[in-house]
């Protein structure tokens, strides 16, 4: 981890050169034949035809505010300026955001006014602008980003993503982005095929990861320990060893280097999308299914699912990868070689 001062946002570079403003034009043009996610639709979203991630052709905004939940090196003292965009090209089924990201609460936005959303966070005090689910809207992304960076917008990008991206995406963002956040979800690909509709996905992460990796290098930190520029992950551990774990974790130590630092979190439960869709069925309300265990046969594997822990009491730690870690024998906790030094490191 390296330390540096104040923030220099990638894109004003490309900005400065109108680079950024031919990268808009690029991904608009894209929309018209859409491959820009691993699904390779084909649909013209130029024309508001929708398909998997059911987004035509401006993203859809759920809400946009100072986070103070998200990891430590992001939230800082003054919050995360996350904007959540509605619906994904995943299908998890233990999707904690199902009401965004499945049901797609949310509504139209248009450039101008996602523009004004960013420079709202940047005039809150926020640390860096937080895209939450952007893999599916990266035009729309890059057409706002120009205006906001047009009035004033000077803050680091986040890009908070599933690493279910394309390379195509993503290299459309080279140079813009600061902050690379990729959450690697699985390592086999039946899982990765029934809990999350995409066989393809452990292949395709990986790839993505590398270039992430490749455009923003190791984590850079500032003298207060608030993220500016680099690959930071994340993987949930689940019930029963079914994300892979061990494997993603060895394989993030052998590819990206001793210095990557990953957020391993807890938060899983299996009820949510069984909930939502036994209300949405009639089957009950929102607060009488509320705190159930899996429903149904689809979270068979899922047993025991923790709770997630509250957040006055949580506590975010990253581990840095410096050697080839063993099995994971529970669900949230990592058995650790005695000896082994410096394993967690907060941030």
């Amino acid at each position: 981890m390296i330390k540096r001062g104040k923030p220099h946002p990638a894109y004003l570079e490309l900005w400065q050169s109108r680079e950024l403003a031919r990268r808009v034009e690029l991904g608009l043009k894209k929309l018209a034949d859409c491959a820009l996610c691993p699904r390779n639709c084909h649909v013209n979203r130029s024309e508001d035809k929708k398909r998997v991630c059911r987004t035509g052709r401006y993203a859809a905004v759920s809400s946009h505010f100072a986070h103070f939940g998200e990891e430590r090196c992001l939230r800082g003292n003054h919050g995360s300026g996350t904007i959540f965009f509605s619906w994904c090209n995943l299908r998890c089924v233990f999707c904690q955001n199902y009401a965004i990201s499945w049901a797609g609460e949310g509504r139209s936005t248009k450039p101008e006014e996602l523009a004004e959303m960013m420079l709202e966070l940047q005039e809150e005090g926020c640390h860096n602008i937080n895209l939450v689910t952007p893999e599916h809207v990266v035009p729309q992304i890059l057409e706002a980003l120009l205006l906001a960076v047009e009035h004033g917008l000077r803050l680091p990008l986040v890009y908070n993503t599933s690493a279910y991206d394309s390379l195509d995406s993503l290299r459309l963002m080279d140079g813009i982005v600061d902050i690379y956040m990729p959450d690697f979800k699985f390592w086999d690909p039946e899982n990765a095929r029934r809990y999350a509709k995409a066989p393809d996905y452990p292949e395709t992460a990986r790839s993505a990861i590398k270039e992430m990796h490749r455009q923003v290098g190791p984590l850079v930190i500032d003298a207060h320990g608030v993220a500016l520029r680099g690959v930071l992950l994340r993987h949930l551990i689940m019930p029963g060893g079914v994300a892979g774990t061990q494997e993603i974790m060895n394989w993030i130590g052998c590819e990206l280097g001793t210095g990557a630092y990953v957020n391993l979190m807890a938060q899983y439960q299996a009820a949510l999308y069984h909930c939502f869709k036994r209300v949405r069925n009639g089957q009950g309300s929102p607060e009488s299914l509320k705190g159930r265990g899996h429903i149904g046969d689809h979270n068979k594997v899922f047993l025991a699912a923790p709770r997630t822990p509250s957040s006055a009491s949580a506590s975010l730690w990253f581990v840095r990868v410096t050697f080839s870690v063993p099995a994971f024998t529970a669900v949230t906790r990592v058995q650790i070689p005695s000896g082994t030094p410096n394993l967690f490191s907060r941030l």
